[in-house]
């Protein structure tokens, strides 16, 4: 009688499981590139904002009396565009990195869905040993039974 369940795919199963962590590997990379990006996003918007405070400043000193530095106001309207393009730079690469994170979790589906078929086979086929075994246990307890009686009756 065979010790335990022994299950012949398991080289399968494992490669599968594999397989899987790789995919979600790659999935957690390519978050993390998003949300470098996202944070990219973020610090530009944040850059602008303060850009344009600083030249709201800038231009209000000329109302209260005192001149306005063209050449500031000029440089400070120069960084507030650079950090916009920067901004639209990031939001591109953003959408390209959606993309490549939709096309990932795809795969990392499909790698969770085949692992998850040979567990299910796996589950199945120990249910079957283990009926198996006991139909066999059955059995052998009634041969048992059987050859009991069969003593008792010669005995007699």
């Amino acid at each position: 009688m065979p010790k335990g369940f022994v299950f012949k795919l398991q080289p399968v199963l494992d490669q599968r499981l594999r397989e899987e962590k790789r995919h979600q590997r790659l999935v957690a990379e390519i978050e993390r590139r998003r949300l470098e990006i996202e944070e990219r996003i973020r610090a530009c918007q944040r850059g602008i904002a303060a850009a344009k405070e600083d030249l709201r400043d800038r231009l209000g000193a000329g109302r209260s009396g005192q001149g306005v530095a063209l050449l500031d106001v000029r440089m400070q309207a120069s960084a507030s565009l650079h950090l916009v393009g920067l901004a639209q730079q990031a939001v591109f690469e953003l959408a390209g990195v959606h993309k490549h994170v939709d096309a990932a979790r795809l795969e990392l589906l499909k790698a969770a869905t085949a692992r998850k078929a040979v567990e299910l086979l796996k589950t199945r086929r120990l249910e079957q040993w283990k009926r198996d075994l006991a139909r066999r246990e059955a059995a052998e307890a009634d041969e048992l039974n059987v050859m009991r009686h069969a003593r008792k009756e010669d005995a007699a």
